[in-house]
């Protein structure tokens, strides 16, 4: 067993498991607990949506769907969490929800040079797309613009990352050799990221 699967393994099994049992309801929930700031990564869960598309499992069209109404789920408590809690509230107890200053500092940022169509690019981007309910809860913004907002961009990125695994999926095999040739070098990579 290499680095990478000793330390993304139980995460990736946890993924797998829950979409083959659950299906685009699994799906649903998995994206749902990660745009609520739990670091499950969507892009752990799509490719292996994608996956199971290339192998006639599942439809192209719903497992994206899915995606993206998991999304909006899991930004509605963190929406209301910026809105009733406000800013001093996050900045005191972010760090409980995985939220550090920095991220909330970075969402702002997106805020306020786009303002609405933030929601909608960083939807889109990795990272920030997990934080950028926040900024929207806390500068009350309108509840159906940013669920409309969220919810296409979520459905892009559910899409891209859905095809990837659909590509992937076609050469699952050669792919996870070329990757566990890399084992050493992503999981130092992780850790200086987590330590940064």
């Amino acid at each position: 067993m290499g680095a990478v699967d000793s330390v993304l393994g139980p995460v990736i099994h946890f993924i797998e498991t829950t979409i083959s049992g659950m299906g685009p309801c699994g799906i649903v929930i998995l994206m749902a607990i990660e745009s609520a700031n739990v670091p499950l990564p969507s892009e752990a869960i799509l490719p292996f949506a994608g996956y199971l598309v290339s192998k006639g499992v599942m439809n192209f069209h719903v497992a994206a769907f899915a995606g993206a109404f998991g999304c909006v789920l899991g930004s509605i408590p963190s929406y209301y969490l910026g809105y009733f809690g406000g800013r001093p509230f996050v900045e005191k107890y972010g760090k409980w929800l995985l939220i550090s200053k920095k991220d909330l500092e970075l969402a702002d940022k997106w805020v306020n040079k786009y303002g609405d169509w933030a929601f909608f690019i960083c939807r889109m981007l990795p990272v920030v797309r997990t934080f950028i309910s926040l900024p929207a809860g806390i500068l009350k913004a309108k509840f159906s613009l940013f669920i409309f907002f969220t919810f296409i961009g979520s459905l892009v990125w559910s899409y891209f990352l859905v095809y990837v695994g659909l590509k992937l999926g076609e050469h699952r095999e050669a792919f996870a050799e070329i990757w566990h040739k890399f084992d050493h070098a992503i999981i130092l990579i992780i850790v200086v990221l987590f330590g940064l």
